[in-house]
């Protein structure tokens, strides 16, 4: 659906944030004169109302009999398509869809393909993949769109000009491709692991909603980890699969690249940290061949890539201690991969936060043999992960302490390590309640161990260049 098919519709916008706000934007520039309905809590009406738009009318009751009124509602990624409210006005005829499928929508070709698009998802790893994919399709001189969930709504693009788009997609999203109707060039899937369930409703719904952009979105070419034992055994019957992670394709040994049994490089000193963000350049570069590039020319332009804030962020040395902030570590599975890169060195982790409901018994079963000198529980779910970690930390003697917020876990992490040692924010949640995101709480953690808030810094290339 164009954006042109909304005008004479009975349409609303629901949520008011950044993708909210570039939904307004989008459909008041091509609909002028079309009446609107913004669904919005009280504290976001006032920013709206700002605006000025005559015929922007305002709710902040958006409930199923509410929303059932309208034919389209375009709602925030962030709003769950299995609320109540929604799944009523759905039955009832009412079509939701996000910014993204209307971006897609717009710039889809004659064939209902957009042949320059380039998609990543996966549950970790997303942002840093496709932020590597931007630099390296610029570094092969393309003027390159970085764009998505990972900070600049594909909207407030609409109508920009790029020779290739780099687009994040989180679970949120990646059904908004599929209910396009287009085809995009190549998409990349990282990994699968539970996350979001809070908003999918169940760990199947989560991977069947991730999966959208490959099973359901059918790009031309779907490139795919075959490390991963969920994406290993999928088939894609509408789409080329390009494998990588395995001796089909792209892959590490130890520290050294291969495509295939060609060795290109060693990674070792790449300014990627981790051996899991080094896998994600072997995704990217599977990519760029799927894109018709010379993978392995390129490859040694990975060394000017700018890493991520946020993402295994050393902030630097206090008091002996190093630093680190991983805040955008929301699973128990990207605080293990945290860890693994700092197993040489005495390690206090900083757990917990919004309980979303994740299993935490795979972290729990790794400390056994894997445990760094404390782990520090903190947030809503910090007492039910310290009940399972406790007769774990008995048996395999790491300190485990209790904080009640931020603070008082890093003064606790501080007093348990040895000069050396390393304060890793690696939290396995969202952030949801004491911060309004994982940079706040990344720059929260910054500030109490005494560095300049502002070096949390945002993400470089975004837009178009």
């Amino acid at each position: 659906m164009r954006i042109a098919d909304l005008a004479g519709r009975r349409v609303a916008l629901w949520g008011w944030g950044h993708e909210g706000k570039a939904a307004h934007a989008a459909l008041r520039a091509r609909l002028p004169g079309q009446p609107l309905t913004l669904f919005c809590s009280q504290d976001e009406a006032a920013d709206a109302a700002a605006l000025g738009d005559p015929l922007l009318v305002l709710d902040h009751a958006a409930t199923g009999e509410r929303l059932a009124a309208f034919e389209v509602v375009v709602k925030s990624p962030g709003i769950s398509p299995y609320r109540p409210e929604a799944t009523f006005a759905a039955q009832r005829g009412t079509r939701f869809l996000g910014g993204t499928a209307l971006w897609f929508a717009e710039r889809a070709d004659a064939d209902g393909a957009i042949a320059n698009a380039l998609c990543v998802t996966g549950t970790k790893g997303k942002s840093t993949t496709t932020a590597l994919l931007a630099h390296l399709l610029r570094a092969a001189g393309l003027r390159t769109a970085l764009a998505g969930n990972i900070g600049l709504p594909l909207l407030e693009l609409l109508d920009a000009s790029a020779e290739a788009w780099a687009i994040e997609l989180s679970s949120y999203q990646t059904g908004d491709v599929a209910a396009s109707g287009v085809r995009p060039q190549v998409a990349i899937v990282t990994n699968l692991h539970p996350e979001h369930l809070d908003w999918h409703g169940s760990e199947a719904q989560y991977i069947a909603d991730k999966l959208a952009l490959v099973t359901r979105a059918r790009p031309r070419i779907a490139v795919l980890n075959a490390a991963d034992p969920l994406l290993a055994t999928l088939a894609l019957p509408d789409s080329q699969i390009r494998w990588y992670g395995d001796a089909r394709g792209w892959h590490l040994r130890g520290d050294a690249l291969y495509r295939g049994d060609q060795h290109v490089m060693d990674t070792a000193q790449l300014p990627l940290p981790g051996r899991h963000n080094r896998g994600n350049l072997c995704a990217v570069l599977t990519a760029l061949e799927a894109f018709g590039l010379d993978a392995v020319a390129l490859a040694p332009q990975a060394a000017g890539f700018q890493p991520l804030p946020n993402r295994l962020q050393p902030l630097g040395e206090r008091g002996g201690l190093l630093y680190v902030n991983d805040s955008i570590s929301t699973t128990p599975m990207a605080t293990l991969a945290a860890l693994a890169l700092y197993a040489d060195r005495p390690v206090a982790v900083l757990v917990g936060g919004h309980d979303r409901g994740l299993p935490w018994d795979a972290f729990a079963e790794a400390m056994r043999t894997r445990a760094p000198r404390a782990v520090v529980t903190m947030g809503q779910n910090g007492p039910r992960i310290h009940a399972l970690l406790a007769p774990v930390a008995a048996q395999a003697g790491f300190a485990l302490l209790a904080a009640t917020d931020l603070a008082d876990a890093m003064a606790q992490a501080r007093a348990a390590l040895p000069p050396g040692g390393v304060v890793l924010l690696s939290p396995g949640a969202p952030s949801f309640g004491p911060y309004r995101n994982y940079v706040a709480r990344g720059r929260h953690f910054a500030e109490l161990a005494g560095f300049d808030p502002a070096a949390i810094t945002g993400i470089a290339g975004m837009g178009i260049a």
